[in-house]
């Protein structure tokens, strides 16, 4: 006959062995915790310094001049304050990559370690946007005053604009290292574009066309541009004259009230001397003249 097999199972060693990696997970989840919240107090802290200080160097009037706080005006952050509250995320992960590090290698701490080592980039390509719209607004802005008077003047301070602005939007991908396989043939195409209209454009074999175009252009530029020149000599000579404290211009008389009035009274008068004329001696009265 078949006998029935025992098994034989120690619950004492399994309740000890599940108390032992409680025990072992206990301190590790504390050390966590701890370094959470020391981690969330420095990140408050270097947050605050970095909004004090970029707004001491002048982070601020730069976005301003840049256009970037025309956008963000409704936004609950300014530019500084974005920053800020980036540098206070970066340090939060940092302070996650260490807590997630005491539980030993896992796939958290290896996702965290590669947006950590990211974020220095991205502050970066933020800096360089912010610094590429502040210079792309400044061009336009003296193109603008510069030939102001012109017809072209507004379309090439736009084109001036957009194209530094595309530098600095390329320029911070490609230090973010975002679409680098997009940005990077583009710039080229577009370098290799304008090289080649020029080339066999204005060199090769549309010569006497362009040659006919650049000669309108030209003088219509040394037209208009003697024209505000000659708007920007009569707007310094009139500074001059009321920084001295003559009149600017030689008031041409208007048609006012007093002038109305006094061209009346002359020509009631005038009315009256051809009546006496016409009247002569003697006629008029019924008196004979003594």
């Amino acid at each position: 006959m078949s006998q029935p097999l025992a098994l034989s199972i120690n619950f004492g060693q399994g309740i000890t062995d599940a108390w032992s990696a409680v025990a072992k997970f206990i301190p590790k989840f504390v050390a966590f915790l701890a370094i959470l919240i020391i981690g969330w107090l420095i990140a408050k802290a270097i947050a605050k310094v970095a909004d004090r200080l970029l707004r001491k160097v002048g982070f601020e009037r730069m976005a301003e001049r840049s256009g970037i706080s025309n956008n963000l005006r409704n936004a609950k952050y300014d530019a500084t304050g974005i920053i800020s509250r980036i540098l206070f995320y970066a340090v939060m992960l940092i302070a996650l990559q260490l807590g997630f590090g005491v539980f030993g290698p896992n796939p958290v701490s290896t996702m965290i370690n590669g947006i950590v080592s990211w974020i220095p980039k991205a502050i970066i390509a933020c800096v360089i946007v912010v610094v590429a719209m502040a210079i792309a607004r400044a061009v336009r802005d003296i193109i603008q005053g510069a030939l102001g008077e012109t017809s072209y003047g507004r379309v090439l301070a736009t084109v001036a604009w957009g194209f530094i602005v595309a530098l600095g939007v390329i320029a911070a991908l490609s230090q973010a290292q975002i679409a680098t396989a997009v940005t990077g043939p583009v710039l080229i195409a577009v370098l290799a574009a304008m090289a080649g209209i020029l080339i066999v454009g204005v060199g090769g074999g549309l010569i006497n066309p362009m040659r006919e175009r650049w000669e309108r252009w030209l003088a219509t530029a040394e037209a208009e541009s003697g024209r505000a020149r000659d708007t920007l000599t009569a707007y310094q000579r009139g500074r001059a004259d009321a920084a001295a404290g003559q009149p600017v211009t030689e008031r041409r008389p208007g048609r006012t009230g007093g002038s109305r009035m006094g061209g009346r009274e002359m020509g009631r008068d005038r009315d009256m001397g051809r009546g006496e004329e016409d009247m002569g001696p003697g006629t008029g009265t019924g008196r004979d003249p003594m």
